[in-house]
């Protein structure tokens, strides 16, 4: 390919990525809609591209960067395209937690980093047909982790009583959980 080439699909996107240092501005981006890409980010945290998943890590976290979520849904976009991908329930898990000082920071499966606090909201809904919790945490600019169990009972076991509520505190806000008889305590 030439320069004066443009690059598209899968590799423009790998390279807007590679070329970006830290989280591209990808919020600032307006590129025409140039379709539908066969990636699904499946439940279970797999990106998949043509029902194969994508073995490599890297590529996994360059495509995460520029991962957009729209009104009409989740792309992936560059300055000059915009691509739409499926998201099954969201599109990243978290899968660890520490607690600094008086703060929760959450780690993701595609490597980022989340302080809980005023900007990253922890939120649990309950199904009302099974009583299973399903919490998250805001990651970034309206894209969300899905806090895997086993983080989730550690958040669990920190928990206080605050008003009928099990919650906890992070960047000094409470996070309710779930009431205490609902199997969380």
């Amino acid at each position: 390919m030439s320069a004066t080439e443009s690059t598209t699909g899968i590799a423009a996107v790998t390279q807007a990525a590679k070329s970006a240092r830290g989280l591209p501005p990808v919020h600032l981006w307006n590129p025409a809609h140039c379709g539908d890409i066969d990636i699904v980010i499946r439940a279970d945290g797999v990106w998949m591209h043509e029902d194969s998943p994508i073995g490599r890590a890297e590529l996994v976290r360059l495509f995460s960067t520029v991962l957009r979520l729209d009104p009409d849904g989740y792309h992936l976009v560059t300055p000059g395209e915009k691509l739409k991908i499926s998201v099954e329930d969201l599109p990243f898990r978290a899968v660890a937690m520490t607690r600094e000082g008086d703060d929760l920071v959450f780690t993701t499966d595609v490597g980022d980093e989340v302080r809980a606090g005023p900007d990253n909201a922890i939120t649990v809904e309950t199904d009302p047909a099974t009583g299973e919790p399903a919490p998250r945490v805001h990651v970034r600019r309206g894209l969300e982790a899905r806090i895997v169990r086993s983080v989730f009972y550690d958040l669990v076991e920190m928990a206080e009583e605050r008003d009928g509520q099990l919650a906890v505190s992070s960047g000094g806000v409470w996070f309710p959980l779930g009431p205490p008889g609902a199997g969380l305590a």
